[in-house]
């Protein structure tokens, strides 16, 4: 401290720069966010006063003064303080993420997708939470830090989250742990599981040990009051196509200016509020219509499919029928010829019955052979036929399926007519408003026009009454002096 006591031969400076110099100090400090009703603010850390003192009576005013200041530095660089800081922030960050995602999904009204920016924010929002305080692991490529290895514990507490993790394992396009992650969080959203899940997690601070620091947030009161919290998030009904999304590589950053208060910020009109509403209603009906032709497509994919598998079965049908019946030729040219030894034989002497003997033993195990063939492709036949039923069942459902999705796409198709026609309507109205407000001012504008030229007439007016007032005065005057005054 002997350091930052000034020399006694220079003058002692004042509270006030005292002061400024440690506002300069706090400002190098990391800031708290904290929440002012449903909006975000940023605010310097409030935990030593700096409001001026009176000035020093006593000589060791400095020297405490400095002692403060220096003690300030040291609680800001304290590792346990700024993790401290770290976790309310997150948890600030967590709560008003959740409630501005509630609120903006009642107030659309129908199911989120992964484009919905409220919707992302919260992920990223999560994805913060869960990386607070995580332990690095050696690998070959250096050290390596994913929140993959905590939610992969879900499925040993809950056995429902099993089948989550099987699907998130099972996704081609996933190629790292944090992809997997991010996996995880949508899918157990769309299972409106997420807060049951996270509580179970957290209730065992034996197992996150393993993964996360001691003060990390997961393992401190801040991760029950966000497991708590994320009970509301059951309300929401979410769909998402993990197949298609690129969860390996997405910037994982917080935008605050989502939660920014904007002071002039108005209310729009209610023709505006029914247009966007309109347009709403036109979006959700054109992302289903693409979905209902995604759909006809794959069942018209699956028609081809099953037509091109019952041609190959009819042309295998019908070469095993002609199979049988060559069987059956050959069985008939067998029986002739078994007929025809034993006919030969009885007629034969002793001495050749031997070796006809044998030729008719292999006539008749080729016969068995032939017959358990045919019994055999029989068998095969029926197989094919059975399938081919089913095929046709199957063939009769998908036309019935095609049919009732081209119903619900012309019904869908009449709506969206029905809504840009309402649209045109209402920007024609709108137009038309304008133009009467057009002409409406135009009109002002001549009125007022002729008023400024009325009022410069009257005054024109008044002058010239002024004049011919001044006038009548000189010749009452001439006049007076004119007629002679009687006497």
């Amino acid at each position: 401290m002997s350091a930052l006591t000034p020399p006694t031969d220079m003058p002692t400076p004042t509270t006030d720069k005292i002061t400024q110099a440690a506002m300069e100090t706090i400002y190098l400090c990391k800031f708290r966010v904290s929440m002012d009703g449903e909006w975000l603010c940023l605010r310097e850390l409030d935990d030593i006063s700096l409001t001026p003192d009176p000035e020093p009576t006593h000589e060791d005013s400095w020297e405490d003064l400095t002692d403060l200041v220096e003690q300030m530095r040291d609680d800001t660089e304290d590792p346990n303080y700024l993790m401290a800081n770290e976790r309310m922030n997150l948890m600030n960050m967590a709560k008003l993420s959740i409630k501005g995602l509630i609120e903006s999904a009642l107030n659309l009204g129908r199911t989120l997708d992964s484009d919905y920016a409220p919707l992302q924010q919260f992920f990223v929002v999560m994805e913060h939470c869960l990386k607070h305080g995580l332990k690095a692991k050696k690998t070959f490529l250096g050290q390596n830090k994913s929140f993959w290895g905590p939610l992969e514990l879900v499925e040993k507490l809950v056995p429902e989250a099993a089948e989550i993790t099987a699907s998130v394992k099972d996704l081609p396009g996933l190629k790292t742990p944090v992809g997997r992650g991010r996996a995880w969080l949508r899918l157990a959203l769309m299972q409106k599981k997420l807060s049951e899940y996270m509580k179970a997690l957290i209730n065992k601070k034996e197992l996150l040990s393993e993964f996360y620091e001691p003060n990390a947030l997961m393992m401190e009161e801040e991760g029950a009051i966000i497991a708590g919290l994320l009970v509301g998030l059951n309300v929401i009904d979410a769909n998402f196509c993990m197949k298609g999304e690129d969860l390996d590589s997405q910037v994982g950053v917080i935008d605050f200016s989502m939660y920014l208060k904007d002071g002039n910020s108005s209310k729009g009109s209610e023709g505006d509020g029914q247009i966007t509403a309109i347009l709403d209603q036109k979006n959700y009906v054109e992302e289903l219509n693409r979905h209902l032709n995604a759909t006809v497509n794959n069942l018209q994919a699956k028609v081809d499919a099953l037509e091109k598998s019952n041609t190959k079965l009819t042309e295998e049908l019908a070469v095993a029928n002609n199979r049988i019946i060559t069987l059956q030729e050959e069985m008939e040219r067998v029986k002739e010829e078994s007929s025809y030894i034993l006919e030969s034989n009885r007629k034969a002497p002793k001495q050749d019955r031997t070796s006809e003997g044998q030729a008719l033993s292999e006539a008749r195990k080729h016969l068995k052979e032939e017959t358990q063939l045919r019994l055999d492709v029989e068998k095969e036949l029926e197989i094919q036929i059975s399938m081919r039923q089913e095929m046709e069942l199957a063939m009769k459902m998908l036309e019935k399926d095609v049919c009732e999705k081209q119903d619900a796409l012309v019904c869908l198709r009449q709506q969206l007519d029905d809504l840009r026609a309402l649209k045109h309507e209402l920007a024609f109205k709108l137009q038309s408003s304008d133009l009467g407000v057009k002409q409406k001012s135009e009109l002002n504008s001549r009125l007022e026009e002729k008023t400024n030229q009325m009022a410069a007439t009257i005054k024109q007016l008044e002058q010239s009454e002024k004049d011919l007032v001044k006038q009548a005065k000189a010749l009452n005057t001439a006049a007076n002096k004119l007629i002679p005054k009687p006497h």
